[in-house]
């Protein structure tokens, strides 16, 4: 189905928007990172935590930062996005060989936009030869979290915290294709076989029997029993979290293109339709799908951009043309939504979409903007504008 002129000019004019806010960004906070979320629609400084200053390089998100960087030079060819995204890469090359904040399974979303994307697009050999070290050398580290007999990557922690051990969660699949690009690269199977252990327990035990998905999950890290799942983010421990089931679109349908097991394309579509059927009417969910239209509960934009991003995945790997198709129109028609209600005014904001949730039980970062929003909001315009764009993922 072919994007009719009027709609391919709204993602036209929206992604220029967003690029001019990354362009104004950079201005802004230089080599430094900006926090996790907005407050009041800008992003403060990451604050300063035990070693580490103000600004600094630590937590999980500021990968997307460098990320919506390379997409801007992927769109504009301007050199300034390729300088800025560049000197970030070097900074994630010193954190990963200087042993800072590695104690989590998000070195995936980490180490996949900052280290692997300049290994490919960086403009000196040095610079890519570095990167692609990196890289290797947070897989590795990625690996040390391989819980034995499980065949789980433990998510958050210390190894040896009893209150993390054997837990990982819905967003671990998007830390896989750390691991599948770090098999491609050396032809070593350990990398590929944690991939196809860790996806095959999260598809048989993370995704409940009406197809909504649990955000996190226990096993017994001695004896690899399957134990029970439960929630972090969500509302209750039998609800289902949004941003968690757009995790699982996105994240079974890379997996599926990594390991061609078609159960894992089968699951990406489980938690799909569970995701279509519990959208209110303006296409954009509540925090948590267990709310409906009419309730006065926060949306996350976040979760639809996710989403968006899986659908056009899933356009992409699905053999099945008509199921294709499907994923497409759906895709186009997330990503309208959030353009036509949930975007700022030019010059209003430094994220480029509003109304995202982080945390809402902690009350963190509710109905602002969020580094991962902004990220696959322009992943997902920049896949839409450029169908040859080659994932990050």
């Amino acid at each position: 189905m072919p994007i009719t002129s009027s709609a391919q000019g709204a993602v036209d004019t929206a992604l220029t928007a967003a690029i001019e806010t990354v362009r104004r960004n950079i201005t802004a906070f230089g080599s430094a990172y900006p926090d996790d979320t907005t407050r009041d629609g800008r992003y403060p400084l990451r604050p300063a935590f035990a070693t580490f200053a103000e600004g600094e390089n630590r937590g999980w998100t500021t990968s997307f930062w460098p990320g919506m960087q390379w997409l801007a030079w992927e769109v504009t060819g301007d050199e300034a996005f390729r300088a800025a995204a560049t000197r970030h890469a070097a900074d994630f090359a010193g954190r990963v060989r200087g042993g800072r904040d590695l104690e989590t399974h998000d070195l995936g979303f980490l180490y996949s936009l900052a280290s692997i994307t300049t290994s490919r697009m960086a403009e000196q050999d040095r610079d890519r030869q570095d990167s692609e070290d990196a890289a290797l050398l947070a897989a590795d580290h990625l690996m040390r979290r391989l819980l034995e007999p499980a065949g789980i990557v433990q998510a958050w922690g210390d190894l040896s915290d009893p209150a993390q051990r054997g837990r990982t969660i819905i967003d671990s699949l998007m830390n896989m294709p750390l691991l599948s690009w770090a098999h491609a690269r050396t032809g070593d199977e350990r990398y590929a076989d944690a991939v196809r252990r860790h996806t095959t327990q999260l598809r048989e035990n993370m995704i409940r029997e009406d197809d909504s998905t649990f955000h996190t999950f226990y096993w017994d890290a001695e004896s690899g029993e399957a134990l029970r799942g439960g929630t972090e983010q969500g509302a209750f421990d039998d609800s289902c979290w949004a941003r968690g089931q757009a995790w699982g679109i996105y994240g079974f349908a890379l997996n599926h293109r990594a390991t061609g097991d078609d159960e894992l394309l089968a699951a990406s579509w489980r938690c799909a339709e569970y995701f279509l059927a519990h959208l209110p009417s303006d296409g954009v969910p509540y925090w948590d799908l267990v709310y409906t239209d009419g309730s006065d509960a926060p949306r996350d934009s976040s979760a639809a951009a996710i989403a968006a991003c899986g659908f056009l995945e899933l356009s992409r790997v699905d053999p099945n043309l008509d199921r294709a198709a499907r994923a497409a129109a759906i895709a186009r028609k997330l990503v309208d939504d959030l353009i036509a209600n949930y975007v700022p005014d030019a010059g209003t904001a430094d994220t480029l979409l509003l109304h995202s949730v982080y945390d809402l039980p902690k009350n963190v970062g509710v109905d602002e903007g969020t580094l991962w929003g902004d990220y696959f909001f322009l992943e997902a315009l920049t896949r839409l504008a450029k169908p040859e764009w080659v994932t990050y993922w």
